[in-house]
Formats: C-alpha cells, sequence, structure tokens
C-alpha cells in the first residue's frame, strides 16, 4: 500500500513538473509569435527607408552625411533585428535591437527636421506617399510591440513564480527582455508629416 502511494506522488509531481513545463514553453512561444508580427513591420519601415533617402537626396544634395547617417542606421537595424528574429528569446538580441532601433529613430529625427528647411522636397507628391507609409508603419510597430511586451510580461511571470521558478532556471528558461526605446528622447514620436 505503502508503494502505491509513494508511486501516486512521484506520478503526481511527474505531471506537475510536466504541466509547468508546458506552460513555459507555450508562453515563450507566445512571445515569438509577437515577435514575428514587429518582424514584419520593421522589415516594411527598413524597406521604405531607402525610398526615402532616395526621393530626400535629389533636394538635400549638401546634407550627404545625414543621408548616409539614416543609411547606416537602418543597415545595423537590419542586422539586429534578423539576429532577434532568429532568437527572440535572447536578452542581448533585443537589447541590441532596442539600441539600433533608437540610433535609426534618432537618424530619422535629424531628416526629418533637415527636410522642413526644403520646401520643394515637402511638396514632392512621393515623397508624401512615402511618410504617409511610413507614419502607418510605425504606427503597426507600436501596436505590434506592444502585444510582444505583454506576451514577455506574461511569460516573465510566470517564470518568476514559486514553485515555476524551480523548474525554469534549470531547464534554461531565461527571462525574457521588453522591446522598448532606449531614452527619453527615442520615446518621442517621430514627426513624419511635412505640413
Amino acid at each position: 500500500m505503502g508503494t502505491i502511494i509513494t508511486l501516486v506522488v512521484i506520478v503526481a509531481l511527474i505531471l506537475f513538473v510536466v504541466g509547468i513545463y508546458n506552460k513555459l514553453v507555450s508562453l515563450r512561444n507566445r512571445f515569438k509569435n509577437a515577435y514575428a508580427q514587429i518582424d514584419v513591420q520593421l522589415n516594411r519601415r527598413y524597406d521604405l527607408i531607402p525610398n526615402l533617402v532616395e526621393t530626400a537626396k535629389g533636394y538635400m544634395k549638401h546634407e550627404r552625411e545625414t543621408l548616409e547617417a539614416v543609411i547606416n542606421a537602418r543597415n545595423t537595424a537590419v542586422s539586429a533585428n534578423q539576429a532577434a528574429a532568429d532568437h527572440p528569446e535572447d536578452p542581448n538580441a533585443i537589447k541590441n535591437l532596442n539600441h539600433a532601433e533608437g540610433q535609426l529613430t534618432g537618424a530619422l529625427g535629424r531628416l526629418f527636421a533637415l527636410s522642413e528647411n526644403y520646401p520643394d522636397l515637402k511638396a514632392n507628391q512621393n515623397m508624401a506617399q512615402l511618410m504617409e507609409e511610413l507614419s502607418t508603419t510605425e504606427n503597426k510597430i507600436a501596436f505590434a510591440r506592444q502585444a510582444y511586451n505583454d506576451a514577455v510580461m506574461q511569460y516573465n511571470t510566470y517564470r518568476e513564480q514559486v514553485p515555476n521558478n524551480f523548474i525554469a532556471n534549470p531547464f534554461g528558461f531565461q527571462e525574457a527582455e521588453l522591446f522598448e526605446a532606449e531614452d527619453e528622447q527615442v520615446r518621442e514620436n517621430v514627426k513624419v508629416s511635412f505640413d
């Protein structure tokens, strides 16, 4: 009789551990999927930027340094996004992406500020369309970022709770990184209108 009770307790304990493990896997997959939505929008944004720079080049001939800074920041962000897309569970990949996105947002902000000095550029129909697409994409990124951060928060909370943390740590479920702006200046929205 004692052996049966011991066996039942062991089976219950194993099922308990398996349940926690499976929930951790499910939550991790949820935030990975949420990152995939960010990835789609970031790639759309990255595709718009070269067209934006090419359009601006014709009008901003003396602003070569700013245009190159935007392209360089875009290329760095593309690389960081690829690393994050390959491993959204890697906190360092998300931190690097946060940093690269901050640099890109700053470079775009400088481009938009300088473009105010070029009335012909502001009146260009192609530029206006690109700006509208970029603005729409920025909104989609914000929504996707929120969904991702919500999924990460749910995963991290579950992972840190007792007794889940006793299972998460040995099985390599590390804390996930939120996708957020690095500093207050970057947290401000990029102005993308040519009114």
